[in-house]
């Protein structure tokens, strides 16, 4: 068998640690830590009514490492009256400040605002209260934290909660289900089937699948020209990048030696737009796979190129696919300018992504209705033209593939991964789907979802 990866994001935070520390000043890697403070600590607090102690073991430690001393030396002024959070810096010269959104979750307003602008944010939901979980669509459901009755799977899961699948995984969720049933779904002590996480990149598998809805709803052509407007002179090749280049990771573009490191989006409070659009090409585009935050977030970009308003282009993805398909639970994150940070910045429960897992195991379809295009699951799962590296899984749309690089998975699995143990793995040959969430520690062997799985499988033969 070829050799497999441990953890997916060893190495490209290692690498994206030098080259961050090169190109940042002192000032700004503060005003990065303060951001990340504050965006994690809203985020955790009026996403996932988490406590502070709580916020501070789960979401503040175990960190990339430009900021993790910094980030542990920072205060949150939690707000809870009008939903924000303050962050003091530089000796308490400079704040940052994050905002929560019914449904959107947090916004990172930008270096320099003021408490005063809070109030500028659009706010397109009515505030409401989010009920418990449903329960729906499975018609049987295993209670939580409690024993299957399958001995060998059941060992599978203390394992999972264990170091056994890796020295640095710090296990919250094992969720693994049919469309009809919840096999088995346990939390670690004080998270609950509410309890929502980042996704991390989990968010790109995400993402696919609001362009998916946008194909079916909004006759969005993905070989068509992404249209990004700062691209659009007659003069300039980024014109040929196209949506799928952008689902595929083959945009072509400059995204740094570590194209998973947008820290001025992700901690510093900058917009999509002055970012991810203003990078040149280095390749042509669909000849080199490189796997980039900003191809997944200029893919959402194209997408709202169509929308003539933010508002319409913000509930889009809630009236068409998850309220659909009853992800209540989940906050898809914007920068100030309402684009989607759908790179990482969603939050959402282990329920909502196995319900994401079971609308694909069914090919689009949903209670009779189609969600997503017919051929949309053959689409996501087809090799792109341009591949990661032998080692690595394969890379589909947004999705990874583990096909015949991976003999002891069926050759149809596909997984949406992300930063610090977060997985979403879809097998629909065996009508399954394996969600894991947790808290890995940076630059430690994380938890390795393919040995899980595989393990997974066998106990239930």
């Amino acid at each position: 068998m070829k050799k497999r990866i441990v953890s997916s994001f060893v190495l490209p935070l290692a690498v994206a640690t030098f080259a961050a520390q090169g190109q940042e000043s002192d000032t700004t890697i503060n005003a990065y830590a303060a951001g990340y403070v504050a965006g994690y600590t809203c985020s955790a607090t009026f996403n996932a009514n988490k406590s502070e102690a709580a916020i501070r073991e789960h979401e503040l430690t175990g960190i990339y490492s430009l900021v993790a001393d910094k980030v542990a030396a920072m205060k949150a002024m939690v707000d809870r009256e009008n939903k924000l959070v303050r962050v003091a810096y530089d000796d308490g010269q400079r704040e940052r400040i994050s905002v929560w959104r019914p449904r959107l979750g947090c916004v990172d307003l930008p270096v320099g605002a003021t408490i005063a602008d809070a109030d500028k944010v659009s706010r397109p939901f009515a505030d409401s209260a989010v009920e418990k979980d449903s329960g729906e669509p499975w018609q049987e459901r295993q209670p939580v934290n409690h024993v299957t009755g399958n001995l060998e799977l059941d060992g599978v899961i203390q394992k999972a909660f264990s170091k056994h699948y890796g020295a640095g995984a710090r296990t919250t969720a094992i969720l693994i289900a049919t469309p009809e049933k919840i096999i088995a779904e346990n939390y670690l002590d004080g998270f609950t089937p509410e309890t929502s996480q980042r996704t991390w990149s989990v968010a790109k598998s995400i993402a696919a699948s609001v362009v998916g809805a946008a194909v079916l709803h909004r006759n969005v052509d993905v070989k068509a020209s992404a249209n990004v407007a700062n691209w659009r002179s007659a003069l300039d090749p980024r014109r040929n990048i196209t949506l799928e280049h952008l689902l595929h990771m083959a945009s072509g573009l400059d995204s740094n030696a570590a194209g998973n490191r947008t820290d001025r989006v992700y901690m510093g409070g900058g917009r999509v737009i002055d970012t991810a659009t203003t990078t040149a090409l280095e390749v042509t585009p669909g000849t080199r796979w490189k796997y980039a935050n900003n191809d997944t977030m200029l893919a959402m970009r194209a997408v709202r190129e169509g929308f003539e308003n933010a508002d319409d282009y913000l509930k889009f993805p809630y009236d068409m696919l998850l309220d659909k398909i009853g992800m209540a639970h989940t906050f898809l994150e914007t920068d100030w300018n309402d684009d989607f940070i759908m790179s990482s910045q969603v939050w959402t429960t282990a329920r909502d992504l196995a319900r994401l897992g079971v609308l694909h195991v069914q090919n689009g379809m949903w209670k009779g209705e189609r969600v997503l295009p017919e051929n949309w699951l053959t689409y996501i799962s087809t090799p792109a033209p341009a591949q990661p590296p032998e080692s690595s899984p394969g890379y589909g749309a947004q999705w990874w593939l583990y096909n015949e690089r991976f003999p002891e998975l069926p050759n149809d699995t596909i997984a949406a991964r992300g930063n610090r143990g977060q997985f979403l793995v879809i097998i629909p040959s065996e009508n399954l789907v394996v969600v894991r969430r947790g808290y890995d520690m940076a630059g430690e062997p994380g938890f390795n979802e393919h040995d899980f799985v595989r393990d997974v499988l066998k106990a239930l033969k």
